[in-house]
């Protein structure tokens, strides 16, 4: 195992990766490396160790200790030969990339024999720990996923998406949402919210104290809100265009109409704001003004740089999916939300499979409730043929950025005629979205932009209610060229940036009106409360 990596020979990469290495560099690091070695074995002490997985106190014995230190060491070595290959950048991205995940996956927190704090629960429990850390394993092998919650502790309607509403439309591919108000009075044009089709709705409504949702309606703001059905095999050949024309499209005639006003605003998050932008360059080129303003938060329309995702795609792998289950050859298959959750999970290794791998199996025990990971484990699934367009034409070929490259619901389409006011959202630490492509988005679209760009990632950095004081968040009046520019002269404003979008939001609502507490209309009267039925859909359930 990796922590017992003989100490008299250096880290090595595969041999043909390590003839990559140009050779004054890979001596340079070996030397390093026995230097460490030589002065490790001298002073046990010598590496300070202060990752979080050796924190507990029963690392601290010399042992253990200097079990730790030496994975550390050899991790920092075996990272360092990585970055030296010389190579292309996306050969080299998914060297380092698949030397990170051995470097995790063999860490000795990881083993029940050199880990000191799961031997010390053994003895403790009197072997009960192991017991119960089997039952732990067996039922997440029938799940096909590491738990990382208490998934008994939620339920959707009951103590999760809970803001009051009612479904007020309802196709084979979503579900529209109004929202009660909870103000007297209200704007009179409605917010339609569009979230990733990826994961469900109720990221945006969590618990009231909480919910973006709850929080744009105190606020004052009629909500609409898109409840992705979750797809199954009968749903396998419908296409990206179906999501932009019978989806976002679809909603935005829905609530305009309730609404009962000639334009409406919109918000997209993640992959909703991929749809949401395209639908928006359909209407563009049918030259219909439905929307006041558009709302982007972590979203990517330029594909040039996707981060860590772009190791996973490449022509090979595009076409793989393409004959598997995107039409080619006439078959047709889903894209399993199992699949592309662990995916995902696997970005964030020890925060999201070890740490869990670790406290469920080896230690036994019981995760702790936490709605959000709840959410992150409830997974959707794609249909091959949406997905595959998804695949090739943003991340392998980056074509939504070319005008009139691309043709959605019969238009040729280009991002530049969207021209109505954009707040444009990102998170620092994005590992989906980084922050410097969805800048790029200020250039894409020709309104009056503003660009926000908050702490934490992917989706704790949207989640950030005022009510808790955490975090802070980046603004700069001005529009550069460059995202490194913007935020050499960006602002450090403390706490959330939700009160900022409020204030940015709230002209574009038009004039107050008395709240009227009937849902839906004539045309599109209620159905059912929220939060609908399509949310509630489980993968598992599914036949």
């Amino acid at each position: 195992m990796f922590s017992g990596m003989n100490q008299t020979t250096s880290p090595a990469l595969a041999p043909h990766h390590m003839a990559l290495i140009p050779p004054e560099r890979l001596a340079e690091i070996q030397k390093q490396y026995f230097e460490e070695l030589a002065h490790l074995a001298t002073n046990p002490n010598a590496i300070e160790i202060k990752d979080r997985r050796f924190a507990g106190q029963a690392w601290h014995s010399a042992w253990s200790k200097t079990i730790a230190a030496s994975y550390l060491l050899n991790s920092k070595h075996l990272l360092a030969l990585a970055h030296a290959v010389d190579t292309d950048d996306k050969s080299k991205h998914r060297i380092v990339f698949a030397t990170e995940q051995m470097i995790d996956a063999m860490s000795p927190a990881n083993f029940i024999a050199t880990n000191p704090e799961v031997l010390e629960n053994i003895i403790s429990s009197q072997g009960q720990s192991i017991q119960n850390g089997i039952s732990n394993l067996l039922g997440d092998l029938k799940k096909g996923k590491v738990s990382q919650t208490d998934e008994t502790a939620f339920e959707i309607g009951k103590n999760l998406a809970t803001t009051e509403g009612a479904v007020v439309f309802r196709n084979d591919l979503f579900e529209l949402i109004q929202y009660t108000p909870l103000t007297e009075t209200v704007y009179e044009r409605p917010l339609l919210m569009v979230p990733p089709c990826i994961n469900k709705y109720y990221i945006l409504d969590l618990q009231p104290d909480n919910s973006v949702v709850r929080y744009l309606v105190e606020q004052g703001h009629t909500i609409f809100l898109v409840s992705w059905k979750n797809p199954d095999d009968s749903m396998s050949q419908v296409t990206w265009d179906d999501y932009v024309g019978k989806g976002v499209i679809q909603a935005i005639e829905v609530a305009k109409d309730i609404g009962g006003t000639e334009q409406i605003n919109v918000l997209g998050f993640c992959v909703g704001g991929t749809l949401t932008a395209s639908a928006l360059a359909v209407l563009a080129a049918r030259k219909k003004k439905l929307i006041t303003s558009l709302t982007l938060l972590t979203t990517l329309l330029d594909f040039s740089d996707t981060g860590i995702l772009d190791i996973f795609v490449d022509e090979g792998s595009v076409k793989l999916r393409e004959s598997t289950i995107g039409g080619e050859s006439g078959n047709f298959g889903m894209m399993s939300g199992l699949e592309l959750g662990n995916t995902f999970s696997f970005l964030r290794p020890n925060d999201l499979v070890w740490n869990y791998v670790v406290e469920n199996y080896l230690k036994g025990k019981s995760p702790p409730p936490f709605d959000l990971l709840y959410w992150n484990g409830d997974s959707t699934n794609l249909p091959g043929a949406m997905y595959c367009w998804y695949l090739r034409h943003t991340y392998l070929q980056n074509e939504l950025i070319k005008p009139n490259k691309l043709t959605i619901c019969g238009e040729k389409i280009d991002l530049g005629k969207i021209d109505c006011p954009a707040y444009i959202y990102a998170s620092h630490d994005d590992h989906i979205v980084p922050w410097k492509s969805a800048y790029e988005s200020t250039h894409l679209l020709k309104g009056k932009n503003r660009f926000v760009l908050g702490a934490s990632g992917h989706i704790a950095g949207v989640i950030n209610p005022p009510s808790k004081n955490k975090r802070h968040y980046f603004v700069n009046e001005k529009l550069v060229k460059t995202a490194d520019d913007w935020f050499k002269a960006a602002k450090d404003e403390r706490g959330s940036w939700w009160p900022d979008y409020i204030n940015w939001l709230a002209p574009f609502g038009g004039e107050k009106k008395v709240a009227s507490k009937i849902l839906g209309n004539k045309n599109y009267p209620k159905l059912i409360a929220a939060p609908g039925k399509y949310v509630k859909e489980k993968i598992s359930e599914q036949k």
